[in-house]
């Protein structure tokens, strides 16, 4: 999200400039094509003071995200994607028990305090969405644009390689394996080319720490999904609900569930489990195990459909810091950081994106002056107690999500 929206802004903004982007796999098959696609406008977590000048915090970062999904539409737009691309159903913060609906509560009353719009929904209602007879109650919040996430990414680089006036170069299977400076350009090398530069975005997220910055500073951590197959005429008889809709936890360690509908046929996604990684690689043995537990959250959820089967389960980074800041600037001249987004990829990442080029051209955006206004990555504690201590966190905070998984 934060290459790819970074290259289509350089287009808007320096069309005429050389422009390419390398990407060390295929475009939708890491991170950004295993996400759930979620792109919010309203923050997981609101300040809960409505009266002081954290209110303008919220109000400024529900303001970027919808700029966020404004550039998104856009994009969809103009290169012609299918409509389940870039879905605007919103989405439901989800309660199973009396904690959960203690949470939607005052995330509601937060809400007042801003002015935005959510409508609550029954157990009945949550039935009539979604099929099933698993949730007390929900929380509709309109705003949140659904993104099929792959599909996005994919079209994306169609778009900026194939339709515009001066297209961006786009090589896939070329891994940065080393940058220098030389005189006033950057010289970064691949396997098979050596590219100059006078500008380099790096939108890499944890991997910022590969290329040498924010070493120590970012948390590796993997969440897990698995997707059903494409459900038949009867299956879909048998759930009922709506074609398509997206349900975040209101515990955020809880089970994310999703409903697709598109050219892959209507399916089932649900997301949850997660583990500190600081290698930045989890092996299939751990994705396998991880199945068993979505297969057990679809089974609670859809005991109906006891028929329907897992055909593909993942395993998803994500890039934290301890004090939930970006790695974002200029950290070298001409060198920019677009990475750590912190859970958030898809706005966030689209938002770090942009910034790097206004940043790199030297727009005084208001993307550009948030992103510059927070410190800098906390540093970790030594490898074992970092390890040991998000492990721990995680495992805990697990527990706590209790029925919501």
């Amino acid at each position: 999200f934060a290459g790819l929206s970074a290259a289509k802004r350089l287009t808007e903004l320096r069309g005429g400039d050389s422009i390419a982007l390398i990407e060390a796999g295929r475009i939708g098959e890491g991170p950004a094509g295993r996400n759930s696609g979620f792109m919010i406008d309203l923050p997981h977590e609101l300040s809960g003071d409505g009266y002081a000048g954290s209110a303008e915090g919220d109000r400024l970062q529900i303001t970027l995200n919808r700029h966020a999904q404004d550039f998104a539409r856009a994009a969809s737009v103009e290169y012609e994607m299918p409509a389940e691309a870039v879905d605007p159903i919103g989405r439901v913060n989800g309660a199973v028990d009396v904690g959960g609906e203690t949470h939607n509560a005052e995330y509601a009353a937060q809400l007042d305090l801003l002015g935005e719009g959510y409508k609550r929904l029954s157990a009945a209602e949550m039935k009539e969405l979604t099929g099933s007879d698993f949730y007390s109650s929900g929380l509709f919040l309109p705003g949140a644009v659904m993104l099929q996430p792959a599909l996005y990414v994919r079209e994306m680089t169609a778009g900026l390689s194939g339709k515009q006036a001066h297209p961006v170069t786009i090589h896939e299977a070329s891994p940065a394996t080393g940058y220098e400076r030389q005189g006033d350009s950057w010289l970064v090398t691949t396997p098979k080319a050596r590219i100059a530069a006078k500008r380099v975005i790096m939108a890499v997220n944890g991997h910022a720490e590969s290329f040498g910055f924010f070493r120590r500073r970012l948390m590796h951590v993997f969440t897990y999904a698995s997707m059903t197959e494409a459900l038949n005429p009867s299956q879909m008889r048998a759930v009922g609900g709506m074609p398509a809709w997206g349900i975040t936890p209101a515990d955020p360690m809880g089970s994310t569930v999703r409903r697709h509908r598109g050219e892959g046929g209507s399916r089932i996604v649900i997301r949850n489990r997660w583990t500190y990684d600081p290698s930045m690689e989890v092996s299939q043995a751990r994705v396998a195990s991880f199945r068993r537990d979505h297969e057990r959250a679809f089974r609670r959820r859809f005991p109906m459909l006891d028929d329907v089967g897992m055909t593909h389960s993942w395993g998803g980074r994500l890039c934290l810091s301890r004090n939930s800041v970006p790695a974002f600037g200029e950290v070298e001249p001409g060198f920019f950081s677009a990475c750590c987004q912190n859970g958030l990829g898809t706005a966030k990442g689209t938002l770090a994106g942009i910034g790097a080029v206004e940043l790199a051209t030297r727009s005084n955006s208001p993307i550009v002056q948030d992103l510059l206004s927070y410190d800098v990555p906390r540093k970790l504690p030594p490898a074992p107690i970092a390890r040991l201590g998000a492990t721990l966190l995680l495992k805990w905070r697990e527990w706590k999500a209790g029925a919501e998984i």
